[in-house]
């Protein structure tokens, strides 16, 4: 079968065409760093059969910070926990990358000490009022994404993802929702593509060529005015041009009245069901050449399967699947291909986003090892 075959992304070999999807953990100490829990919980995700571990939501600034217990690659100091994290990762035989991310105008207060801040002024019910980045400001984003990718290849992970999805600060600049500005950053496609490229261009002037750059960015916004299919695929040529390995779509936002955030309550019944942004996959291939991983409701080896023979994707990658079931793809391989056990209850990410829970977990996989 095709998704268990190799793949690469720049030169880079996966072992198979699964991936594991950035997951917030909410597992990391008060200061970012990593702690044995969430070092163990990654270690036990790549030790079950996916081919490259895409660990976390990692805070490149304080003033990025979101959520409880975020992994932070803000700092020097927190190097020697990443680097614990990599080695783990990696000794199970499971390629190792990191998600960097600034949350932007969906910063919380209480966790960065800080107003938010985005491309334009927002006033948000979920995140409270947002304030109008400075062209002085947008160049210090620049920096802390680069020294973040830079701390991530320090730690020996294999490579880096950049966060461009679900209104976060990157993917805030790209969208006509959340971008009014009248600068070079501003109304023009490739005016609002710029924050993204001197990103991508400056994250590539420290790793050097051959480190794995890719990016999660959103095929659509799920909200009026948003980034749509064809955005996207605008947007993926440009960050093609600019030097990057490979992207991941997905979609939604936090924004008022969007559709959806970035999980969706709903368990596909079919193989048909499958692949929530897989409507995108088309624009994409028209504007892009690089590497596709298509995130989104994947259940089975047969969705799958269909979406990487047909060309649709390179890559598959799945998250809260592999939260109730961490050897899942294992499974698969060994022959056992029943679909996988996660129902999109969403009780993992709704307990773990109120705050109510310590940490990631399915309660249902908590009852399996009872």
């Amino acid at each position: 079968m095709k998704v268990f075959s190799e793949g690469k992304i720049g030169a880079l070999t996966l072992k198979n065409r699964w991936i594991h999807s950035a997951t917030y953990e909410g597992m990391a100490a008060d200061d970012g760093s990593c702690t044995d829990r969430v070092i163990e919980l990654n270690r036990e995700i790549a030790a079950g059969g996916v081919a490259a571990n895409i660990v976390s939501f990692s805070f490149v600034h304080d003033t990025g910070r979101s959520l409880k217990g975020q992994i932070g690659v803000h700092s020097d100091a927190m190097v020697p926990g990443l680097a614990k994290m990599a080695e783990a990762i990696k000794a199970e035989g499971c390629r190792a990358f990191i998600q960097i991310a600034h949350a932007g105008c969906h910063a919380v207060e209480r966790f960065s000490h800080a107003q938010s801040m985005g491309p334009s002024h927002m006033v948000n019910k979920k995140g409270g009022e947002a304030r109008e980045m400075s062209k002085g400001e947008i160049d210090e984003a620049i920096r802390w994404f680069a020294d973040g990718a830079r701390r991530v290849k320090e730690a020996g992970f294999d490579g880096v993802q950049l966060h461009m999805a679900h209104g976060y600060l990157l993917c805030s600049f790209f969208s006509p929702y959340y971008n009014h500005r009248q600068d070079e950053y501003g109304g023009s496609v490739e005016n609002r593509a710029r924050l993204a490229v001197e990103v991508v261009k400056a994250v590539r002037n420290e790793v050097g060529p051959d480190f794995p750059i890719l990016a999660k960015l959103n095929s659509e916004d799920g909200i009026e005015g948003g980034v749509t299919y064809e955005l996207a695929g605008q947007h993926a040529k440009i960050l093609e041009e600019a030097g990057l390995d490979a992207i991941e779509l997905s979609g939604g936002c936090g924004a008022d009245g969007a559709k959806w955030p970035s999980s969706r309550g709903v368990n596909p019944k079919t193989v048909e069901e499958e692949g929530y942004f897989k409507g995108a996959s088309p624009y994409f291939r028209a504007n892009c050449n690089l590497p596709l991983i298509l995130v989104g409701g994947y259940r089975t080896v047969e969705g799958g399967e269909k979406m990487t023979q047909s060309g649709a994707a390179d890559f598959v990658s799945i998250s809260r699947p592999l939260v109730r079931e961490p050897g899942l793809i294992g499974r698969w391989l060994a022959g056992d291909t029943a679909r996988a056990k996660c129902v999109s209850c969403n009780l993992c990410r709704d307990r773990l986003f109120a705050e109510t829970v310590d940490g990631l977990i399915c309660p249902f996989a908590v009852k399996d090892r009872a």
